[in-house]
Parts: structure tokens; sequence; C-alpha cells
């Protein structure tokens, strides 16, 4: 594993919002706006650019905690800026906060950790899940 950034460093990734983005279930669509789900995904994604940069060949990031505070609505062809800064670094775990921004309102912040391990180690997790 790289050790390549520091607290403060950040990262950015801009989303347009798609119809397939919308709080939408089983049961039909909740809202023609962009769903607390989608945006956590989103999320993950902006501070997992950390991850791609910091892991090596025969390593993985994995997800551990993600919150999110959806705030303010966003529609469908909005563009969604998301900014992840470092404010946990120890080990191989990162910690992020995230802001996601239309135009000028927050919509949305939050947290998102992740753990860079071994492949070997994540495959595993993923046979003997119980273990």
């Amino acid at each position: 594993m790289k050790h390549c950034f520091n607290i403060g460093s950040t990262r950015q990734f801009t989303r347009i919002v798609k119809p397939e983005d919308c709080a939408t279930f089983e049961s039909g669509q909740v809202h023609p706006v962009y769903a607390t789900f989608a945006l956590a995904r989103d999320a993950e994604w902006c501070c997992r650019l950390f991850v791609l940069e910091m892991k090596d060949v025969d390593e993985e990031g994995i997800g551990t905690m993600i919150t999110v505070t959806h705030l303010l609505p966003a529609i469908v062809g909005a563009s969604v800026h998301f900014t992840a800064t470092i404010t946990g670094l120890q080990k191989n775990e990162i910690i992020c906060n995230y802001e996601a921004r239309v135009g000028n309102r927050i919509i949305a912040r939050g947290q998102q950790g992740q753990k860079i391990l071994k492949k070997a180690r994540l495959q595993q997790l993923f046979d003997h899940p119980a273990e």
C-alpha cells in the first residue's frame, strides 16, 4: 500500500443525475430526484478515488461504512459535484468526509470509510463469510 496522501488531501468527482438515480423501489418511483442510496454510491466512489491510487496490484479496497445526511434534492440533469477529504489515515484504513453540491447549494454531506486489504485475504473473507 502506498502512503501518498495526508489528512486534508482531497479528491473530486462530478455526477450528472440520471433517471436511474431517482428514488425507485419495487412499488415504483417515489420521487423524480436523486435518491439517497444513489448519492451514497457516488459519495463512496469519490472517496474510493484515493484507494485507486494507494492500493498495490495485489490489493483492493473495501468499504467499511458510510453516512449520508441528505439535505436538499437534486433533479434529473443536475450536476452534482462531490469533494472527499481525508480526515483519518490509520494503517490500512482511510476515513473521508465528503460534501455534495449542486452549484453553491450543499445537498448532502457525510463520512465514508474503506480499508485496503490483500486480494487473497478478501477472497478468504468472501469464501468463508462466517469465520
